[in-house]
C-alpha cells in the first residue's frame, strides 16, 4: 500500500467529472498498521483539507482540525502536534459526507482524499498498538448483548430508561453511558421470533411468482425494534413477493468504527456464506437498516475484494426502501394505500445518503396518496455508540441540534430516518430542545413502519 499520491494520474487539477471511487482497504498489509505512516498521511490529506474548508460545516472533526491549525504557532499543519490528530478522530462518526457530498479531490484526483477511510486505518493502526476502548467494544457485541437482554427484557429498558436517574447515574460513573442519552429498548420476541416462518405471497400481487426477498433482519431490528421487520415482510409479502427473514449475526458497523478490520472481515465471509444459497435460487437481499445495508454493499467489498460471496452478495443487496421503489417501477403496486394524516418528515440518514442511490424513503413515502412528505439531509450527531458515550454525546446533541430545528420546522405529525438510533436521538432532541414546554416529539417510525400502516398491513 503507497502513502504517495499516484504521480502517474497526471498533474493535478480543482475537482473532476470522473466517478468517485474507493481504494481496497489493505487490512492484511502489516504497513497499513504502522501508526508513524499513518499520521505522515493524515498530515498530507489534512493539508490539503486546509487549504480547501468546504467541509467545514459536515461535522465537528474539521472544525476542530481547522481550529487546530489556526491556533498554531506557525498557523500551518506543520506546528500542530501529531497527538492531536486524535481530537480528529475522536468527533468522525465514519458517515461519509465528505467524501460524498463535499471533497472535490477524491479518487481518481491526484490529492487522493478519503477521511473517512484514513480515520479508519488510523484506529486500525491505534487498535493494533494496544489502544482499546472496553465499554464501546462491549456495547459493539450486539448479538450477545441482545441475546442476554430477551430473557428479561422488561427488566433491561427499566433499569437502562432514562427516567431511572438513580441507575442511569450509576452507568454513567462505572461505565461511562451518558444519563442523558436515550438507549435502545429490547424486546422478548425478536424478529427472528415474529417470522419464523416465510409469509405467504399475495396471489393478486403485481410481484407474484417474480420476486423472491431474503430479509436481512440486522442486529438493531432483531434485537430492538422487530416491527421494522414484521412491517417489511408485510408490505413485500402484499406485493407478492416471497419473504423469508435470515439473520446469520451483526454485519460488524460496531467493530468498523473501532478498526477492528479483522472482526468485519470474518463477518463478512460467515454471513455472505449463509446468503449464497439464496443468491444462487435467485432470492433478492433486503437489508433493514441504512448501515447495514452499506456494509453489505461497499464497506465488505473494499475488505474482502477477492472474496466472490462477498461481492455477490454487495450485488444482490438492496436497502427496504429502495426495495419497494424498485418494485413499484418494475412491476407496480398493491393498490389500498391510505393518506398519513398530520404529514411526514423524513430524516435522511448519513448511511443511506452514502449508498447514493438517491432519496429512496422519501420516493417511496411519496407513493402514498395526499400524504405531505417534507425531507431534511443533514446529520443527526448520533453515530452509534458516539452518541451515547459520555465523552460525545455533548459532540452528537451539537451537530444534531440544527437538524432537529430542521425538523420541527416542517410541523409534521411523523418523524422517520433511514437510521433508527438517528430518529431516536432527533425526537429526543426535539423534545429537550426545540418544544421544551411540550415536551413532545412526533411519532417516530422506520418508513416502511409508516408504508405499512398505509397499507392497514401494521
Amino acid at each position: 500500500m503507497s502513502d504517495d499520491v499516484n504521480s502517474s494520474a497526471g498533474p493535478p487539477r480543482e475537482g473532476s467529472l470522473d466517478a468517485p471511487f474507493r481504494h481496497p482497504i489493505a487490512w492484511q498489509d502489516e504497513a497499513y498498521y504502522d501508526l508513524a505512516k499513518v499520521e505522515a498521511e493524515m498530515e498530507r490529506q489534512f493539508d490539503v483539507c486546509h487549504t480547501c474548508r468546504r467541509c467545514f460545516n459536515l461535522c465537528d472533526s474539521f472544525p476542530r482540525l481547522f481550529d487546530l491549525i489556526d491556533e498554531s504557532k506557525t498557523g500551518e499543519l506543520d506546528s500542530v502536534a501529531k497527538a492531536d490528530y486524535a481530537k480528529v478522530d475522536e468527533a468522525c462518526t465514519l458517515c461519509d459526507m465528505c467524501f460524498l457530498t463535499k471533497c472535490p479531490y477524491v479518487p481518481p484526483h491526484p490529492f487522493d482524499i478519503d477521511i473517512p477511510h484514513l480515520i479508519l486505518r488510523y484506529r486500525a493502526a491505534k487498535r493494533k498498538a494496544g489502544h482499546r476502548e472496553f465499554v464501546r467494544d462491549q456495547l459493539g457485541k450486539t448479538d450477545r448483548n441482545g441475546k442476554l437482554a430477551k430473557p428479561f427484557a422488561g427488566v433491561v429498558n427499566a433499569m437502562s430508561a432514562r427516567k431511572n436517574t438513580p441507575l442511569r447515574k450509576l452507568l454513567e460513573a462505572i461505565a461511562q453511558i451518558d444519563a442523558e442519552a436515550e438507549l435502545p429498548t429490547y424486546h422478548s420476541k425478536t424478529a427472528t421470533d415474529r417470522l419464523k416462518g416465510p409469509l405467504a405471497p399475495n396471489p393478486d400481487g403485481p410481484a407474484f411468482g417474480q420476486r423472491k426477498v431474503a430479509l436481512y433482519a440486522t442486529c438493531f431490528v432483531d434485537y430492538n425494534e422487530p416491527d421494522t421487520a414484521v412491517a417489511a415482510a408485510r408490505v413485500l409479502a402484499l406485493q407478492g413477493c416471497e419473504v423469508t427473514l435470515v439473520y446469520p449475526e451483526c454485519c460488524g458497523m460496531p467493530q468498523l468504527e473501532g478498526g477492528d478490520l479483522k472482526d468485519v472481515a470474518g463477518r463478512a465471509e460467515r454471513v455472505s456464506k449463509v446468503f449464497a444459497p439464496y443468491i444462487t435460487e435467485g432470492y433478492d437481499v433486503v437489508a433493514l437498516t441504512a448501515s447495514c445495508g452499506l456494509m453489505m454493499k461497499f464497506e465488505w467489498p473494499l475488505i474482502e475484494p477477492e472474496n466472490k460471496e462477498v461481492v455477490a452478495l454487495s450485488a444482490a443487496t438492496r436497502d427496504i426502501c429502495e426495495y419497494v421503489v424498485e418494485l413499484q417501477k418494475a412491476h407496480g403496486l398493491t393498490e389500498g394505500l391510505t393518506p398519513v394524516e398530520g404529514g411526514i418528515t423524513l430524516h435522511h440518514a448519513c448511511h443511506a445518503r452514502a449508498q447514493n442511490m438517491g432519496a429512496k424513503s422519501a420516493e417511496m413515502l411519496r407513493l402514498i396518496p395526499d400524504t405531505r412528505v417534507e425531507l431534511v439531509e443533514r446529520c443527526s450527531g448520533h453515530g452509534g455508540t458516539f452518541g451515547v458515550m459520555k465523552a460525545t454525546h455533548q459532540v452528537a446533541n451539537k451537530v444534531g441540534r440544527p437538524t432537529a430545528r430542521q425538523v420541527a420546522s416542517k410541523g409534521t405529525e411523523t418523524l422517520c430516518s433511514d437510521c433508527p438510533l438517528a430518529c431516536k436521538h432527533l425526537g429526543q432532541l426535539l423534545s429537550a430542545e426545540t418544544q421544551p414546554e411540550a415536551h413532545a416529539a412526533p411519532r417516530q417510525a422506520h418508513p416502511i413502519e409508516i408504508f405499512a400502516r398505509a397499507y392497514g398491513a401494521f
